[in-house]
C-alpha cells in the first residue's frame, strides 16, 4: 500500500468532467499503477435506480480516470447477512481509496450506525492511502452533519445530528458543507448546502464552541495531502472556512498548510473572529497558485448547463456567419459535452435541455443542407451584376426591346430589377 495520506472532500460534481483532474491528482499520488479502489454505496441505498448509479460511477472510473473502482455492495447494512456484510467490511479495510458520493446523510448514518465504517476511515486516514467523500457523503465527515432532506424538503426545524467524527483523525473540528455556493433557488437562497443564510447562521449558533464550518463549493475539492500537511483547492469554487458568521476562503488554485485551515476556526469562546487570512499568510504554504487544471478544454464549464450554452453561442456564431464547418464543430462537440456529463449523478433537467439543444442543431443543420448558409444574392450576384450592365448598354442603344427582354427574363428567374433615381436596383422574390 502507498505511504501516502490523502483526504479529499468535494462539494459535488465526483462523477463530473470538473472533477477528472482532482481524481487523476489522487490516483497519482498513490503511485504508479494501479491501485485497490472501493465505492461506498450506502449514501444512495434507498434510491430505486441505486444498481444504475453505481454502474454510471465505475464506468466513469474506467473510462475517464484510468482506474478500475470495486463497489462495496453496502446499498443496505440494516439487516445485510453476517457474512455478505463481513466480506464487505474486509474489502473496505484492504482498499488504498475509499470513495462516497451523494445521497441522503441521514439514510449513510443509519446505515453505518454500530458498524465499523468509521472506523475504518480513520484507519486509512491515519496509517496509508486515499478517502474521498463528495456531497452527502462528505456532510457525514465532520461532528455534526446537517440532515438537508428533512429540513429542505420536509420543513423540519434545522438542527444537528451527529457525525462520524472522521475527520478527528485529523484534528480538524468541523462540519462539512459541500454545495456551499449552490443557486438552484433563483429566487430563494439554496447556498449552503441548500440551508441558505438564515438557517446556517441558526445551526452555526448551536455548535459546540470548538468547531467550525469548513465549506466546500459545488465542481470544487479540497486535496489533504497529511503527509505534507498542506490543503489544495482545485476545481471552480472555493474552501470556506467559517466561525460566528465570518469566513475566510481559499481560493481553487491556492494552497495553504493544514495549520491555516485550523488556526482559521481557533477563536476561543465567546470571542471576536481572530485570523483573517491576511493575518494568516504566513501560514500558506504555496505562495504561487498551483494548476488546478481548470482551464482544461476538456472540462472548462462548470456545469452541463454551462457548457450548452456555452455550444449553443458558438452555434449561433458559425450559423450567422455561413461558417458550416464551425456550425458542425459545435454540434459535435456538444455531443461529445453530453456523453462526458452522462455520468454524473446530479444532473436535473439539464441532461434534457443539453439534449433538446443538440436536436435543434442537428435540424438547423439539416434545413442548411437543403437552404444553404450563404446569403442567395451573394452566389447570385455576378451573375446578375453582368446582366445588368449588359442592360445599360443596350438601353444606352436604345435597343429597348432587349432592355425589356433582359428584365422579364432576370424576373422569371426570381430577380426583381427596377430603375430608380439613384440607379438600377434588384432583389429577389420582387
Amino acid at each position: 500500500m502507498s505511504a501516502a495520506r490523502i483526504l479529499t472532500i468535494m462539494g459535488s460534481g465526483e462523477t463530473a468532467p470538473t472533477m477528472v483532474k482532482l481524481h487523476r491528482e489522487v490516483m497519482g499520488r498513490l503511485g504508479a499503477g494501479q491501485h485497490r479502489a472501493v465505492f461506498l454505496d450506502t449514501p444512495f441505498g434507498f434510491q430505486e435506480n441505486a444498481d444504475e448509479l453505481c454502474q454510471r460511477t465505475v464506468e466513469y472510473f474506467r473510462q475517464s480516470i484510468g482506474h478500475d473502482l470495486d463497489v462495496a455492495g453496502l446499498l443496505r447494512l440494516v439487516g445485510m447477512d453476517t457474512m455478505q456484510l463481513e466480506s464487505a467490511l474486509a474489502q473496505l479495510r484492504r482498499a488504498e481509496l475509499l470513495f462516497a458520493g451523494p445521497g441522503s446523510p441521514t439514510y449513510a448514518l443509519r446505515q453505518w450506525a454500530g458498524t465499523p465504517v468509521a472506523q475504518i476511515l480513520r484507519d486509512r486516514l491515519s496509517q496509508a492511502g486515499a478517502v474521498t467523500f463528495s456531497s452527502a457523503a462528505a456532510l457525514t465527515l465532520g461532528v455534526k452533519t446537517v440532515p438537508v432532506y428533512e429540513i429542505y424538503k420536509s420543513g423540519i426545524d434545522p438542527f444537528w445530528l451527529d457525525g462520524l467524527n472522521v475527520l478527528a483523525a485529523v484534528d480538524l473540528p468541523v462540519v462539512v458543507i459541500p454545495h456551499y455556493d449552490n443557486a438552484e433557488g433563483g429566487h430563494h437562497d439554496t447556498r449552503f448546502c441548500y440551508l441558505g443564510a438564515r438557517r446556517l447562521a441558526e445551526l452555526e449558533s448551536a455548535l459546540p464552541t470548538d468547531v467550525f464550518v469548513l465549506g466546500v463549493d459545488e465542481h470544487t475539492g479540497v486535496l489533504f495531502d497529511l503527509e505534507a500537511a498542506t490543503a489544495s483547492v482545485w476545481g471552480r469554487g472555493a474552501m470556506t472556512l467559517r466561525r460566528d458568521g465570518e469566513s475566510t476562503v481559499v481560493h481553487a488554485g491556492e494552497t495553504v498548510s493544514m495549520d491555516f485551515v485550523r488556526a482559521a476556526g481557533a477563536a476561543g469562546s465567546g470571542s471576536a473572529w481572530g485570523p483573517s487570512a491576511a493575518a494568516l499568510a504566513g501560514l500558506s504554504t504555496a505562495p504561487a497558485a498551483h494548476d488546478d487544471g481548470s482551464a482544461s478544454a476538456s472540462n472548462d464549464a462548470a456545469s452541463l448547463g454551462v457548457a450548452t450554452s456555452q455550444a449553443e453561442s458558438a452555434f449561433e456564431t458559425a450559423m450567422a456567419n455561413g461558417d458550416a464547418t464551425g456550425a458542425a464543430q459545435a454540434a459535435l462537440g456538444l455531443d461529445q459535452t453530453i456523453v462526458e456529463w452522462s455520468r454524473d449523478m446530479l444532473q436535473s433537467d439539464e441532461m434534457d435541455r443539453a439534449r433538446a439543444a443538440l436536436r435543434a442543431m442537428i435540424v438547423r443543420l439539416g434545413e442548411a443542407a437543403v437552404g444553404g448558409l450563404r446569403d442567395p444574392r451573394d452566389l447570385l450576384a455576378p451573375v446578375v451584376n453582368a446582366a445588368l450592365a449588359l442592360r445599360r448598354v443596350v438601353r444606352a442603344e436604345k435597343r429597348y426591346d432587349l432592355s425589356d427582354l433582359l428584365r422579364d427574363e432576370l424576373a422569371a428567374a426570381g430577380v426583381s430589377v427596377r430603375d430608380t433615381a439613384d440607379g438600377v436596383v434588384w432583389e429577389l422574390g420582387g
